[in-house]
């Protein structure tokens, strides 16, 4: 690991108190450093000291030698630096833990969008759970939705299988995050289609105004019957076909009618709705009044 600036600068104060980890490793630090950088360590840190200058003795457990390390490097840091990144990415989660555990919210930050980007299906439930112990809910949403999309990979892993067998709840709220994933989805395909359907009778509603002009000269000129213009993008065409269809098509009357004829019915109902022309010499477009 790099050694940054914040550790030079301290190199030629002596050490005052040490940080013991789980395997019995220890190494030394600046207290004022570790205080200033989390409260958590500076009660820690007042709890552990006897006297004025004494050295004093403070255990981070529960992770590796290794993380620990990392952990009191960004504290003397105060910052990630881009060539650091990939030490965050390795120490991710532990760093996460300590970063939470301890009050370091920048750091905190940091490892949750490393654990983020490194999510794979195989971790997606061992993240989820630290994610919910360590209150971050972007790396829960981003392990929510990789189980969504990837289910039958996280159906693989050892997180599920011992969620399974040994944690009833945590199974029960990932079935319930992909229900809610699934639902959303058919919502959006539902609002998608609508959208599609607005825009599609829109443009109907923009062709039968080409189609019938209400302007003097060009309203004499225009009908059903007249040659499509070639304006790129129009649909006119199509529309006046439909238009001659509804014309001559002797099935609109019979029972079960016709099924083109009952969109065209519906495309003049709906700019009937819509028309706010009350002289029906001004509006041309059929049934109109």
């Amino acid at each position: 690991m790099a050694i940054c600036a914040g550790f030079e600068s301290y190199r030629a104060s002596p050490a005052d108190m040490r940080v013991i980890t789980s395997d019995g490793q220890s190494m030394a630090a600046h207290s004022y450093v570790l205080a200033s950088s989390s409260p958590v360590l500076e009660r820690m840190i007042d709890a552990a000291r006897r006297g004025w200058g004494a050295e004093c003795t403070v255990r981070v457990l529960g992770v590796s030698a290794d993380a620990v390390h990392a952990f009191v490097h960004f504290l003397y840091c105060s910052k990630v630096a881009p060539e650091e990144e990939e030490v965050v990415g390795a120490h991710g989660a532990q760093l996460l833990a300590l970063a939470h555990a301890y009050r370091v919210g920048w750091l905190k930050r940091a490892a949750e969008a490393a654990v983020s980007a490194r999510l794979t299906p195989d971790r997606a439930v061992d993240m989820l759970k630290l994610a919910r112990l360590c209150d971050a809910p972007s790396l829960y949403l981003q392990c929510a939705r990789l189980a969504a999309k990837d289910f039958a990979a996280v159906e693989l892993s050892d997180g599920w299988r011992f969620a399974r067998r040994h944690d009833a709840a945590l199974e029960l709220e990932l079935l319930k995050l992909m229900e809610d994933a699934d639902q959303r989805r058919q919502r959006w395909a539902r609002e998608k289609a609508a959208q599609e359907a607005c825009r599609q009778l829109g443009d109907a509603m923009a062709s039968l105004d080409h189609i019938y002009p209400c302007d003097g000269a060009a309203a004499a000129s225009s009908s059903a019957d007249a040659p499509p213009c070639a304006t790129a993008g129009c649909t006119c065409r199509g529309l006046q076909q439909l238009m001659r269809h509804f014309a001559t098509c002797a099935k609109k009357t019979a029972p079960g009618g016709c099924a083109r004829c009952k969109r065209t019915l519906q495309l003049f109902r709906l700019h009937a709705s819509v028309c706010d022309r009350t002289d029906q010499t001004i509006c041309r477009v059929p049934l109109c009044r």
